[in-house]
């Protein structure tokens, strides 16, 4: 069975970002449905090479037949323990795109999407012990208000947690209905999705450790480019954007960089040229590239 994932967004821009050498070595962090490793592979000679990671088994149901492809089953966060198995130290190139695929949304039984019923999971590896319906009904109310404020953004997350803490005392709280029939009461019709949206993305930040993972993989990819070696990034929001933007701008993720005595800083990455985001006509054609923003980064010559 075809599982449908969405159109890669930025396809054309985020692959000539890293400027590929047809012999190169090049990964594909975020496989997903395979377009932006299909357009890497469609510029790649007989002797390049693509590695691609993605923790969901669905994702294997798109496997591309090439000789010059292989797919890794695990987290970007394993980025180079897993390349080094295959005796891959360093790369030509390393393309991420993390947003969440349009499968995942609307396979009703994953538990991302507010529009379906379903059982509340949100694990982008299904094999993960923690999921969606354990953080709502065992974290402790100040921990889900933590999680609601940092991940989603949201003003009122002390009052979102106590409501869940209420209700969870009376019945478990199983499924994405069940939550929104919890938290109906900060939902006001105009702005209901939005704060859905906000209120699903912090659990699912949570649930798969997305920023942690992020942070991980970004602080490898120095260590894994050749000189020249390009590293191209596309993020959804501005958690993940900001996380990107700083580690490229300063090797850091928060705090001051360190000066030396001339005023100037390390940092292990340097940006290639200006933020890319979506043209008009493709947002129209594909709604969810109106939040992508692209960043492009190469080795620092320092």
């Amino acid at each position: 069975m075809k599982m449908e994932y969405h159109n890669p967004v930025l396809l054309k821009e985020s692959v000539d970002a890293l400027d590929i050498k047809p012999n190169g070595i090049y990964v594909d962090v975020t496989f997903g449905g395979g377009g932006h490793s299909r357009e890497i592979l469609s510029r790649l000679g007989e002797h390049g090479k693509l590695f691609a990671f993605d923790q969901d088994p669905d994702a294997r149901r798109n496997l591309i037949d090439d000789s010059r492809f292989v797919l890794i089953e695990e987290n970007f966060r394993l980025v180079q323990r897993f390349l080094k198995f295959y005796r891959v130290d360093k790369v030509d190139g390393i393309l991420a795109d993390l947003g969440v695929s349009s499968h995942q949304f609307d396979v009703a039984e994953r538990g991302f999407s507010t529009r379906f019923d379903g059982d509340l999971d949100m694990r982008m590896n299904q094999k993960s012990q923690n999921s969606a319906k354990k953080i709502i009904n065992s974290y402790e109310e100040e921990d889900l208000a933590n999680i609601f404020f940092m991940y989603g953004e949201l003003r009122n997350s002390r009052n979102l947690a106590k409501a869940i803490g209420e209700a969870r005392k009376v019945q478990k709280i199983e499924t994405s209905f069940q939550l929104k029939e919890v938290l109906q009461r900060f939902l006001p019709k105009a702005k209901e999705h939005k704060i859905l949206a906000q209120i699903y993305q912090a659990i699912r930040i949570e649930v798969n450790e997305e920023l942690e993972a992020l942070k991980e993989f970004l602080e490898q990819t120095p260590k894994l480019l050749k000189p020249n070696g390009r590293l191209s990034v596309i993020s959804y929001h501005s958690l993940e954007d900001r996380l990107v933007k700083r580690y490229i701008g300063f090797g850091l993720f928060s705090g001051e960089p360190e000066k030396d005595i001339f005023g100037n800083t390390e940092k292990p990455l340097e940006k290639v040229g200006k933020l890319i985001v979506p043209k008009a006509a493709e947002i129209k054609i594909n709604n969810r590239a109106r939040s992508a923003k692209l960043r492009i980064a190469t080795l620092s010559k320092e």
